[in-house]
């Protein structure tokens, strides 16, 4: 941060002023002072000029107005920026709110209590309450139209300061005796301040200033100090709020009278005075610090007391009241930003926001890229490259491989020029100072500093990349105390104990180029190090304290701004003698400037540098600002000297109109980049009164002298004697400048020279191309293309009748359209493979702008036929892709594309049918398969005698089975005709049902659906046989083939010959139930006898439970006991269980005796031994007759009479015949 003196302005009859107060939003400036003094000013600027922006720009009082009203001496002035007002008062308690109408300045309300004087007033944040203290105790607080809110006496205390919170609940009022009381903002006390600054402090001292900063434009950091206190004695203390219990302490050091912080609470300035050792009188001083009690330098001004100060709204300029006069000093602030890649990187922050906005604004293509930074400390920028310098996020730490010593407290971002981060760095060195160059990056704190050589992808060779994998011992990283001397070789693993190690004689600031780190340190001491290998070289001593260094580009010679802005030389090189006799190394170079606050030396001329000197930028050549100049007039007066045998066809007056001798450059740019005799700078001031909306204008590029002057003398005088002078004074833009003159005027023999001298090679091919081309009307066409003036060229070339030379440049330019347009407006037949390309490049020009309806229009033309697929797709016109893939010839490469999209969308037939037509039928299966279209699969996989479609449907089924998607696997198979192993999965489903003892209907549901499966799985075997059987072979040969195969399949499986056997217990069970129910207790029991042969199916114990209950009612008590035999003899119950059933049978056969009292058809059937006849489904008895029912699809059979009432079969409801 620099700040200078830069103008006055005094106040009639050398009144003293005692006040002064800058409005942040409308700019007018109040100062008040003895006699009734009160002044509004108002400063603007006037220019013209678009680069006289800023504080370079002129600035004159646009207001100037006298305001009557005040008879005693104006002490305090306070403005309502919100309303516009501004409230003063005097020493006799008279109070005045003044408003603006049309421009001037008008009391709008006066009062005037009498009785004490006004020591301080503030208004709050948002301008609606005003608070007013008197010396006498008494508060005040009013709102802004006038009306009293409260007031309060307080009494035996006189009263000198007051300042609201930023929410404005809290007031501060500051006590004439030092101390500083907390009120509610109704006026309630609530407790004294703890002032920690005035510690071991005695005698008397009175509150110099208080100022709480509102928050209105951000903080720089979350939870950063705001509430400044600073008393007479230069003791001052910074808060966090009210209460903080660590607050920031410093000690200017001085007799202050005045504080304020800037507009976005990053500086406090301290005003007052300090007694010089030297002189006997107090010398006027302003000290500048960070919330963080940072010292940021001191300002000097003249004269005997100053009274008061004021910062400007935009924190760039500060108004300082001295006796009867108005200093303004500039403020150049140490802005977060950067230079990399034509990308201007800066940072600001938020209200709303606790982070840094950073924003990466490519100035060429005028696009900005933002990215939000906590706890932002630097940017620097070196190439293509920047660093972000911050502190390390808590909540995301580090990994291992990042830190061999974890809790790293800082992190080094290295970010390309669009602020997309390459590689972080985690390290426990506070990066106060950073710098970087090609491969390195420098950071130091105060103690020490850490080395990192940096890579990036891009720009690695094999062996770099090999190299990479290797260990950290290799030093890509080091650590270095500031006292310790390196010998340069590899030191290992960074030992980040020497980060916390003291030194008496701290780092001030380091600077570095390829081959050498500069490390300044407090003292004035320079020390020297190599790079990459890290050994100290030399020692330098100087006086004076460096703030900011820089090296010239062949690192002979260093820069160093001190902290009093002080720009000195040094070369590193030389060797002198000093006084005692000795030859040392490193002599101070004699050019000294005063008020440098920004220097920059050239990348490609170690003798060249640009600098800012207040609001002016100066250039010097070998630290001489006039050498060349001279050299120029000197030259020139020669070349139009009488004795030359030149004639200057128009000799000027002097050579000084020649040369355009001027004062240095007007402006508050800060330099980006000084190449090629061309400085670029950039208003980083303007850019941040609206960072969201960076303006190119704020971009300045200044040519420096010596290249325009070469553009006068080759003007004025000509190429031949300016080829002379370019000889004397030589530099790659200068000669390429003297070639680009001798192109225009077709001197093809200098421009080659001058080419050469500049060593560019691809524009000596140019030339000596020129050469051979016979046409000079040719030759001028291609030099007016070579300066880039194409529709010039392009119509010389149409006027000499070859459009083909026009299309040919056109084609260079990449200028499709132009291109077309050329092709089709010729006389002549358009070359149609240069029409296909043009069309073509058109359609990707439209696809690139994801414009897919224009695109398909040239590549339709251009038959381009892939891009028209993917701008088919793009637009999701399916339609036009499939008639496109049916257009194509087979086999053509494009179909499996065009089918893969019709796979990405789910339409299975057109992208089939498109694997087809290239013969992939394998693909064609996995498409069906992935769309689960696996009839499709399953017909395809037969028609191309694939076999693979098993394992694919044994891999997806099992798929579904992981994830309990049983049923779908069901589903699978049933689609794919895998019906054995979709029954397989279904008994599973049903038996998994018959265990969680679910409702019995919905598990012979499920049975009936395995049997039904297992049914088509017979029919699907049969079927197969009888198309294997060859000629004319009977049905039977054909089914007994197919059981034969069926029986070889399925020897594993228990079900496949009793299918059905599930669904009959089930059906049986629950047919019982329905009979017992309805009353036929006697069909019920033979029904329930059935049961007794599934007991592998059902559970036993619901089996003879139901048996039991049908006997006992069917009076039949020998089936029953025989039931309860069962039933107590089961091992699958419990104790409790048998014993529940042993006393319900000791409760039944003692009053029922266990015999049956008839005898049942069923035991009299078995009894003669007829062997075992069929069961009726639907009533559950035995079929006697031999006409009966027999279901089609189950082969089970009914009464036929009992089959009347019923449209399906009892068990697997199949409708009846």
């Amino acid at each position: 941060m620099f700040f200078y003196l830069t103008k006055k302005i005094a106040i009639p009859n050398s009144v003293k002023l005692k006040c002064i107060s800058w409005n942040k939003e409308q700019g007018f400036i109040a100062c008040g002072g003895e006699d009734g003094l009160l002044k509004v000013l108002k400063l603007e600027t006037q220019t013209d000029d678009a680069k006289l922006r800023g504080l370079a720009a002129p600035s004159n009082l646009s207001m100037n107005q006298i305001l009557e009203g005040h008879s005693g001496s104006v002490q305090v002035v306070a403005w309502n920026e919100q309303y516009q007002k501004l409230t003063t008062s005097d020493q006799n308690g008279l109070i005045i709110v003044w408003m603006l109408y049309k421009g001037s300045w008008y009391e709008e309300m006066i009062n005037s209590r009498n009785k004490s004087v006004v020591r301080s007033m503030s208004w709050n944040a948002d301008g609606q309450k005003i608070c007013i203290v008197y010396e006498d105790g008494a508060v005040i607080v009013g709102s802004v139209d006038g009306n009293r809110i409260w007031g309060k006496e307080l009494k035996g205390i006189q009263l000198c300061h007051v300042a609201w919170s930023a929410d404005s609940k809290i007031l501060l009022f500051g006590m004439a005796n030092g101390e500083t009381h907390i009120y509610d903002n109704q006026g309630n006390f609530i407790m004294k301040m703890r002032l920690s600054c005035l510690v071991n402090v005695t005698g008397a001292v009175s509150i110099a200033g208080i100022h709480w900063y509102h928050g209105t434009e951000g903080y720089v950091e979350p939870d950063c100090p705001c509430l400044a206190i600073c008393f007479d004695n230069g003791r001052c203390q910074i808060m966090r709020h009210e209460s903080d219990p660590n607050p920031v302490l410093i000690d200017t050091g001085m007799y202050v009278v005045s504080i304020q912080w800037n507009h976005v609470g990053s500086v406090l300035a301290v005003a007052g005075s300090q007694k010089v050792v030297t002189q006997d009188k107090d010398v006027n001083i302003v000290q500048f610090y960070t919330p963080f009690g940072e010292y940021l330098g001191t300002l000097k001004v003249p004269g005997k007391q100053m009274s008061a100060l004021s910062w400007e709204g935009g924190g760039l300029k500060i108004a300082l009241a001295v006796d009867s006069l108005i200093y303004f000093a500039n403020i150049r602030p140490d802005y977060k930003w950067g230079y990399c890649l034509n990308t201007v990187v800066y940072a600001y922050t938020k209200p709303d926001r606790p982070e840094y906005c950073v924003v990466f604004w490519d100035t060429k293509n005028n696009e900005k890229y933002v990215k939000y930074v906590k706890s932002l400390i630097s940017i620097t920028t070196w190439g293509d490259f920047c660093i972000l310098a911050t502190k390390a996020d808590e909540s995301h730490p580090q990994e291992e491989d990042e830190m061999e010593t974890f809790g790293a407290t800082f992190v080094l971002i290295l970010c390309n020029s669009i602020g997309t981060p390459l590689d972080p760095k985690y390290i426990d060195v506070v990066p106060l100072f950073v710098t970087m160059t090609k491969t390195h990056v420098i950071a130091a704190s105060k103690e020490a500093f850490y080395v990192w050589q940096y890579r990036v992808a891009k720009k690695l060779t094999a062996l770099e990349i090999n190299q990479i994998t290797r260990s950290r011992k290799e030093g890509r990283e080091r650590i270095y105390h500031v006292d310790d001397i390196p010998s340069g070789s590899m030191d290992g693993i960074p030992d980040y104990s020497k980060a916390i190690q003291g030194t008496r004689d701290p780092i001030c600031a380091i600077t570095a180029s390829d081959k050498t780190l500069i490390v300044g340190r407090e003292s004035g001491t320079m020390q020297r190090y190599s790079l990459p290998n890290v050994g100290l070289i030399q020692i330098y001593s100087l006086h004076c304290r460096a703030l900011q260094l820089s090296l010239n580009c062949n690192s002979s010679r260093l820069a160093i701004i001190d902290i009093s802005g002080v720009l000195t030389f040094f070369d590193l090189d030389a060797r002198v003698t000093d006084s005692a006799g000795q030859q040392v190394v490193g002599e101070l170079l004699k050019l000294e400037r005063k008020d440098v606050w920004d220097m920059q030396w050239a990348r490609d001329n170690p003798d060249l540098f640009a600098m800012m000197e207040k609001t002016r930028m100066y250039v010097f050549r070998n630290l001489d600002p006039e050498g060349l100049t001279m050299q120029f007039r000197l030259d020139l007066n020669l070349l139009c000297s009488p004795g030359r045998s030149q004639t200057c066809s128009d000799p000027p007056a002097s050579a000084s109109q020649v040369l355009g001798l001027q004062e240095p450059i007007q402006t508050s740019g800060y330099i980006c980049n000084f190449e090629d005799l061309e400085i670029k700078s950039v208003l980083l001031d303007e850019i941040l009164k609206d960072p969201e909306h960076p303006n190119k204008d704020y971009i300045l590029n200044f040519e420096i002298r010596s290249l325009r002057d070469s553009r006068a003398l080759i003007e004025k005088v000509g190429i031949e004697d300016a080829s002379q002078f370019i000889e004397d004074n030589p530099h790659p833009r200068l000669w390429r400048l003297l070639a680009e003159a001798a192109l225009q005027k077709l001197d093809l023999s200098t421009a080659e020279q001058a080419y050469v001298r500049c060593k560019d090679y691809q524009d000596i091919k140019f030339v000596k191309r020129l050469g051979k081309l016979q046409s000079e009307a040719m030759r001028r066409a291609e030099v007016v293309a070579y300066f880039g003036r194409f529709e010039e060229a392009e119509r010389m070339y149409l006027d000499m009748d070859r459009r083909d030379l026009a299309i040919g440049l056109r084609l260079k330019l990449v200028d499709w359209f132009r291109v077309l347009h050329l092709l089709k407006t010729g006389s002549g037949d358009a070359d149609d493979s240069l029409l296909e390309q043009a069309h073509n490049a058109i359609g990707d020009y439209f696809a690139d702008r994801q414009k897919w309806l224009n695109a398909v229009q040239y590549y339709v033309q251009g038959r381009n036929q892939e891009r028209l697929a993917e701008c088919y797709y793009m637009l999701e016109d399916f339609e036009g892709l499939e008639n496109l893939a049916n257009s194509l010839p087979e086999n053509h490469k494009l179909l499996p594309e065009i089918a893969q999209m019709f796979v990405r969308v789910g339409m299975c037939e057109p992208a089939v049918a498109a694997y087809l037509k290239c013969n992939q039928p394998k693909a064609a299966v996995d498409t069906c398969v992935h769309l689960h279209q696996w009839n499709k699969a399953v017909e395809l996989a037969k028609s191309h005698s694939m076999k693979e479609i098993g394992s694919l449907l044994a891999r997806y089924a099992s798929h579904l089975l992981e994830k309990n998607k049983t049923l779908d696997a069901v589903e699978l198979y049933r689609k794919a005709s895998y019906f054995f192993d979709a029954a397989k999965l279904m008994f599973k489903i049903a038996d998994e049902e018959a265990k969680k003892r679910t409702k019995p209907l919905r598990v012979k549901k499920l049975y009936v659906l395995a049997a039904l499966l297992v049914e088509r799985h017979h029919q699907q075997v049969k079927s197969a046989q009888r198309g294997k059987a060859p000629g004319k072979s009977s049905e039977a040969t054909s089914a007994l083939a197919g059981l034969l195969e069926e029986e070889a399949l399925s020897t594993a499986s228990r079900f496949t010959d009793n299918a059905w056997r599930g669904a009959e217990a089930y059906h049986f069970f629950l047919l019982a139930q329905r009979q017992l129910y309805e009353g036929y207790v006697d069909t019920a029991l033979k029904t329930a006898l059935h049961l007794r042969d599934y007991e592998d199916v059902i559970p036993a114990v619901e089996i003879y439970s139901l048996l039991a209950l049908c006997a006992c009612a069917s009076r039949a008590f020998g089936t029953c006991s025989k039931a309860f035999i069962k039933l107590e003899s089961l091992e699958s119950l419990s104790a409790e269980q048998r014993q529940q059933y042993e006393d319900l049978a000791l409760e039944i056969f003692t009053n029922h005796t266990p015999k049956d009292t008839r005898k049942s058809d069923l035991d009299s059937l078995l009894e003669g031994g007829e062997g075992k006849l069929p069961t009726c489904v639907a009533t559950g008895s035995h079929i006697t007759e031999y006409q009966f029912w027999m279901c089609s699809v189950c082969k089970h059979c009914a009464h036929t009479q009992e089959m009347s009432s019923y449209a399906f079969c009892p068990l697997c409801h199949s409708a009846v015949g």
